[in-house]
C-alpha cells in the first residue's frame, strides 16, 4: 500500500459520489461542506459553532461564512451558548430542518441508485470492505467518544429486532428479568411495526460509530391527546454520553411538535438512572404500585409531562 494507492482511490470515490459537483449531484444549492454542516446541525440540536469547527475540522473563518449565509437564508439561528456564554449556539430553524431532511432524502436516493448497480451477491463483500476501511483507518483515533458523536436516526431493517433482543439481554443481565419481559417488548415492537401512524408515532435509534447503542419509542396512548414514551434503553458501553437525555429530548420535542398535550410513561423504581433523566426533562411521578412481574418483586411508577407547561 502506497500514498498513491490511497490518492487513486480518493479520486475514484469522489467521482463516484459526485463530491466535486455536489450541488448539481443533489439538485441543491449547497456544497458538500455546507451539506455536512446542515447534517451535523440536524443531528445535534444543541451544537456550538466551536463544536462544529472541531467536528468537521473547518477553518473558523470558512465556517463563519457558511453560517452567515445560512442565517441570511433563514436556515439557522445563533444565540449565546447555554453551556458557555462566550460561545455561539447554532440551531436549525424549521426551514433549516426541512432543508436538511430534503438533502438527506436526496442523498439516500443517490446512494440507493449507486447500490442498485451492485449485484446482490457482491453486496456482503462491499459492506465488509467498507467496514474494514473504517475500522483500520479509525484505529489510530484513540479519543473517547463524545455526546456529539451520537446520531439519532429512524430504524432501518433489523433495528426493531435489535430493540427486542437488546432489551431482553440487558434486563436479564442487569436485573435478572425472565423471558416474560422479552415477550412484553416483542409485543410492543410488533404492534408498532404492524400498525402505527408515522405522523404521530416514532422510533429513534441512537447510533455511535456505525452501531446501535440506544433506542426509544413514542406511541399514542389510549387517553386522547396523550403520547406514551416506551422502551428507553442505552447500552452499558455507551453510557455517560447523555444518550438517554438525547433520546428523551427527541421524544418530548416530537410529541410537543405534533400536538400532544401530555406525555406519559411507566417504569420501575429500580431504574434509577432512567428516572433521573425523566425528572430532568420535567416528568412528574403521579402514581406507584408494587407488582410481581418478569420474575421479580417491583414497584411500578407512572410519570407524566405536561407538554404545554414549563417542560424541561
Amino acid at each position: 500500500m502506497t500514498v498513491q494507492d490511497i490518492r487513486a482511490f480518493n479520486r475514484f470515490y469522489t467521482n463516484v459520489i459526485g463530491a466535486l459537483d455536489y450541488s448539481r449531484h443533489l439538485y441543491a444549492p449547497f456544497t458538500l461542506t455546507e451539506s455536512r454542516v446542515l447534517y451535523e446541525l440536524a443531528h445535534s440540536p444543541r451544537t456550538d459553532a466551536a463544536d462544529l469547527r472541531t467536528e468537521l475540522s473547518l477553518d473558523a473563518g470558512y465556517l463563519s461564512r457558511i453560517l452567515n449565509r445560512f442565517e441570511q437564508d433563514g436556515l439557522v439561528e445563533r444565540a449565546p451558548s447555554e453551556r458557555d456564554p462566550r460561545r455561539r449556539q447554532v440551531t436549525l430553524t424549521e426551514r433549516g430542518r426541512e432543508t436538511a431532511e430534503l438533502l438527506a432524502e436526496r442523498a439516500d436516493e443517490s446512494v440507493g441508485a449507486l447500490l442498485a448497480t451492485v449485484a446482490d451477491a457482491d453486496r456482503p463483500r462491499l459492506a465488509e470492505a467498507l467496514h474494514t476501511v473504517r475500522t483500520i483507518l479509525s484505529a489510530s483515533d484513540k479519543r473517547r467518544p463524545r455526546p456529539e458523536d451520537v446520531v439519532l436516526r429512524e430504524p432501518g431493517p433489523g433495528d426493531l429486532g435489535w430493540i427486542v433482543q437488546r432489551n431482553a439481554a440487558l434486563y436479564a443481565a442487569e436485573y435478572d428479568f425472565n423471558a416474560d419481559y422479552e415477550g412484553l417488548v416483542a409485543r410492543i415492537v410488533a404492534d408498532f411495526a404492524e400498525d402505527h401512524d408515522p405522523h404521530l408515532e416514532r422510533v429513534w435509534i441512537a447510533e455511535l460509530d456505525g452501531r446501535a447503542v440506544g433506542c426509544v419509542m413514542c406511541v399514542r396512548d389510549d387517553a386522547p391527546g396523550t403520547a406514551r414514551l416506551r422502551l428507553l434503553l442505552v447500552d452499558p458501553d455507551a453510557r455517560g454520553l447523555r444518550i438517554g437525555d438525547q433520546l428523551v429530548a427527541a421524544v418530548v420535542e416530537f410529541a410537543r411538535g405534533v400536538g400532544y398535550r401530555d406525555l406519559v410513561l411507566w417504569t420501575n423504581d429500580i431504574l434509577g438512572a432512567a428516572r433521573r433523566i425523566y425528572q430532568r426533562h420535567g416528568f412528574v411521578l403521579v402514581a406507584e404500585k408494587p407488582h410481581r412481574s418478569f420474575g421479580q418483586d417491583l414497584v411500578g411508577q407512572d410519570w407524566r409531562l405536561d407538554l404545554h407547561g414549563t417542560g424541561e
